[in-house]
């Protein structure tokens, strides 16, 4: 009996991680990735919630342990039809691939902050994303203001483009709270005399150590938190961004002017199901996030239109690093016992 065959749709680090398992289980794995490198976002951040490890020493162990497996990059899958036990791949470069299951690990993508006007983002030099942020951190993008300044002023929005009815995404991304709260330690750490305030709606420190994290910023590095969101920023001199915000435990307005404003910008389906592609309809959490579901709420059941496509990592949802992780173990051993009915 020939080796059964597994095509993974994305290299970030559920596919990548879900690779290796399942070599590790004996089948024989190839990938397609869209862009010409794997990683996904991984591979552009500095350091990771809540110790700080550096991004690259986490990327590292996941590209080691794809070495050997078939990768084939800036090949966009184009189409995926199922004939019998045999699904079928196309990618928009003409490669054409046959497996007996998919994996489907295609992540997600950032909001893209233009859509919240009030916020100048594209317009303001000094409004960047959290994304952006971290490219600062690599030296990999130039600070919107002289980093000679002795006290700059930092201001960071939460849930941009996340809990938010007008850019249709209702739900939570997850780790953007986190996130702030980790970046604003990092800025206080380069810049000891800055000045840094973060606006939120409400605090999710949902994680192990995440809490603490929060407490430390507070505590140790002074970083001010207010509840409330940013109404509106406006241009000021020198290149610097004014602010109006509401503190709503304190029930005042507010309005400060800043030298760099952070977008935690939130996360939104990398690809959309559509009724087109209604093999890929693998049922939806009922929320309409537009993310894909594996899987009914709180049970084992799988809701596949046809068995053997899978679905793992943060396609399915805004997922950390750690969770994006270990779901890819456990869908790969999905798919390695769904191969097992199929020899």
């Amino acid at each position: 009996m020939s080796q059964q065959k597994v095509a993974i749709v994305g290299a970030g680090p559920a596919g990548l991680q879900a690779a290796a398992t399942l070599v590790s289980l004996g089948v024989s794995v190839e990938i397609f990735e869209r862009n010409g490198s794997p990683g996904g976002h991984l591979k552009q951040w500095h350091a990771l919630f809540p110790h700080f490890q550096n991004a690259t020493h986490a990327l590292n162990p996941l590209l080691n342990g794809v070495k050997g497996i078939t990768m084939h990059l800036g090949s966009k899958v184009s189409e995926i039809s199922h004939n019998g036990n045999t699904w079928r791949l196309l990618s928009d470069d003409g490669l054409k691939y046959e497996s007996d299951a998919v994996l489907l690990t295609t992540g997600f993508n950032l909001f893209d902050a233009s859509r919240k006007e009030e916020y100048g983002y594209g317009v303001y030099p000094g409004v960047v994303t959290s994304a952006q942020l971290e490219e600062m951190f690599n030296g990999q993008r130039p600070w919107p203001f002289d980093k000679s300044l002795a006290a700059p002023k930092i201001g960071f929005v939460h849930c941009v483009g996340s809990r938010d009815v007008k850019c249709g995404n209702r739900f939570c991304s997850k780790v953007c709270c986190v996130t702030a709260v980790k970046q604003a330690i990092e800025i206080r750490k380069r810049f000891s005399d800055s000045a840094v305030t973060c606006f939120y709606m409400d605090l999710r420190m949902y994680g192990l150590g995440f809490e603490e994290l929060y407490h430390e910023a507070q505590v140790n590095h002074q970083v001010q938190f207010i509840r409330g969101r940013l109404s509106e920023a406006s241009p000021a001199v020198s290149g610097k961004i004014q602010v109006k915000a509401e503190d709503t435990l304190m029930g005042r307005p507010l309005k400060l002017t800043l030298d760099m404003l952070v977008l935690m910008v939130g996360m939104e389906p990398a690809v959309k199901l559509t009724a087109q592609n209604n093999h890929l309809a693998l049922g939806k959490p009922g929320f309409g996030d537009g993310f894909m579901a594996d899987r009914e709420l709180n049970t084992p059941e799988y809701l596949q239109v046809t068995p053997g496509l899978f679905v793992a990592g943060a396609c399915k949802g805004p997922a950390s690093l750690p969770d994006t992780i270990q779901d890819a173990k456990a869908v790969s051993v999905d798919v390695y016992n769904f191969l097992k009915t199929k020899s």
